[in-house]
């Protein structure tokens, strides 16, 4: 699907400015965040295909790394081209190092379903569908847990979106890194037409929504 959509955003890239290209919404902060005393936490979170996230949180303040990757399945499906007749149960996810002194978990929520992922859609973001582009929130300890489950609702009470909020929190399974032409993808292909069409304007949106959020420099 994303291969088919490439094709097609190269040929309409000349009519599509990064900022006609999609919608977003300006999300409160997380009412429920505690502070994390440690130097160093993880998360992992899916929204679509992964250049786009990880291209966003790569830009992220605080963000001390971001990979690209497979979560739900099993090691032996964790391959890109095991993972698109949609029966694998891996979503193309990224796993996020973070100081939380400069950016809390609740923070990386408000930026995915800001500007990256629409939490109304099942199994689908953008142009491309199936289960391996689920947007999703795995949460690797309980604190995690109670913070994603109480932003979803804070967000889905808000009524920010016009449908219900939708986006599951999984359990943790395992992170499975993603093959290396998929590592820092939107950073080494800025040209590509997919990224022109559909990433480029989550990093655009987060730049102009949370300025005080961005890096000077992408993360590894």
């Amino acid at each position: 699907m994303r291969a088919v959509a490439a094709l097609a955003a190269g040929a309409i890239v000349a009519q599509c400015t990064p900022a006609q290209a999609e919608s977003v919404v300006k999300l409160p902060a997380a009412l429920v965040d505690p502070v994390v005393n440690a130097k160093r936490a993880t998360a992992v979170l899916a929204g679509g295909c992964f250049w786009g996230v990880e291209g966003v949180f790569s830009n992220v303040k605080g963000v001390i790394s971001v990979e690209s990757g497979y979560h739900g399945g099993s090691a032996a499906t964790a391959k890109y081209e095991r993972t698109h007749d949609g029966k694998s149960g891996h979503a193309e996810a990224v796993r996020i190092v973070y100081d939380p002194s400069q950016v809390s978990y609740g923070s990386l929520l408000r930026i995915l379903f800001s500007v990256v992922a629409d939490p109304t859609l099942k199994n689908r973001q953008g142009p491309d569908s199936g289960t391996q582009y689920r947007a999703a929130i795995v949460p690797l300890d309980a604190s995690q847990r109670r913070v994603a489950t109480a932003y979803l609702a804070q967000i889905g009470k808000g009524k920010y979106f016009a449908k219900p909020i939708i986006v599951p929190v999984e359990a943790y399974k395992r992170f499975y890194p993603a093959e290396a032409n998929h590592q820092d993808f939107m950073r080494r292909n800025p040209t590509n037409g997919y990224i022109l069409r559909w990433d480029a304007p989550k990093l655009a949106a987060l730049k102009r929504l949370y300025p005080d959020m961005v890096r000077a420099k992408p993360a590894p």
